[in-house]
């Protein structure tokens, strides 16, 4: 995996450096400019960014919730304060594990691969939600259809469902694009 490293203190930003290559990461880019992530990923692009900061702020967060609307990779903090209201609002960044009790070689390739997952599964349950957005949606759309068609035309539900059927099959198009037709011309 490819790793953008952030951390605001160079000591601490080298022995984290090692300890992921030695675990096996490539690290493609190191900075302390936690506010330039979605520029720092589309320019090394990295699968995945870990943040090591003491205490994360405003901009830090705010540039961690702007990289997950718009260049979505997994973020691992490593925070040195458990505070509720910080990793709320790190999980409202997008970040996909928060680790608090320091940096132990022998975990970073676990707390990273977990991270990868979480943030799969994630985005997983996301594009399942808008799928099944898009098909309420979209079956709305034919009820509408339909209820005006039994208005205007005195048809029943399965009448006007069976010509709404029937009209998509002649045009080859989806029965949500007649629908949206219907709709539109009456």
């Amino acid at each position: 995996m490819r790793v953008l490293l952030v951390d605001t203190e160079p000591e601490r930003a080298a022995r984290l450096r090692l300890g992921l290559e030695e675990s096996g990461f490539s690290v493609v880019a190191v900075s302390s400019d936690a506010a330039r992530l979605t520029e720092l990923v589309r320019a090394s692009q990295a699968d995945i960014i870990v943040c090591d900061m003491d205490d994360p702020s405003r901009d830090s967060l705010e540039s961690m919730r702007a990289l997950h609307r718009d260049e979505p990779r997994p973020v691992v903090l490593f925070a040195g304060r458990a505070a509720p209201e910080l990793m709320a609002d790190a999980l409202q960044a997008g970040v996909a594990a928060y680790v608090t009790e320091g940096l132990d070689p022998a975990r970073v390739r676990p707390v990273l691969e977990m991270a990868n997952m979480q943030f799969k599964a994630f985005h997983a349950l996301r594009e399942q939600l808008a799928q099944a957005r898009a098909t309420l949606a979209e079956r709305e759309t034919v009820d509408q259809a339909k209820r005006r068609m039994m208005r205007e035309m005195r048809l029943t539900e399965p009448e006007a469902h069976k010509r709404l059927q029937r009209m998509a099959m002649e045009r080859g198009a989806k029965m949500v694009d007649v629908a949206r037709s219907v709709l539109a011309k009456i």
